[in-house]
């Protein structure tokens, strides 16, 4: 199953549509304003709360819990290094590899891709193809993929 994440530009808070392979509204999210630190609500097509995701202020690297029905299922946490990105799934037996650099990335559970995330290249905001293998997965391998872009967000920003 494929999704495509596209941020909408020019808007006051973070905002993407998210659609499937045919085109059709799947989800769609939307950041807070007035928040202390970054905040992500998703919404599923028909406009019901899916799922949150929100930055944890007192760490050192970039930290976003993923709550689903509410309850936190993961974090995501940039791991420090200098040169490349690379981010740890923590709660979940869950690792993301890829190429930080080429905006390629896998989603693994064990030794199984769950996941293939590609960040499109020179378009308007951040664009964003999700291969995912497992549709049982499909709502928290979005609530990764949209972690992580808020996670270079925030890193943009230091």
């Amino acid at each position: 199953m494929k999704l495509y994440i596209q941020q909408k530009v020019f808007s006051w808070r973070d905002r993407f549509s998210i659609k499937d392979a045919d085109g059709a509204d799947r989800y769609f999210a939307e950041g807070e304003i007035w928040s202390l630190g970054k905040q992500l609500h998703i919404y599923n097509a028909n406009g019901h709360a899916v799922a949150h995701i929100g930055q944890k202020l007192m760490s050192f690297m970039p930290r976003f819990a993923i709550e689903i029905n509410g309850q936190i299922i993961c974090e995501i946490v940039r791991k420090f290094t200098i040169l490349h990105h690379d981010y740890a799934v923590e709660g979940l037996p869950w690792r993301l590899d890829g190429d930080f650099w080429g905006h390629e990335y896998s989603l693994i559970d064990g030794n199984q891709v769950i996941m293939r995330l590609s960040k499109q290249w020179f378009t308007w905001g951040d664009s964003y193809e999700l291969d995912i293998l497992n549709p049982e997965q499909e709502l928290k391998c979005l609530c990764v993929a949209l972690a992580v872009d808020c996670a270079l967000a925030v890193k943009g920003r230091s």
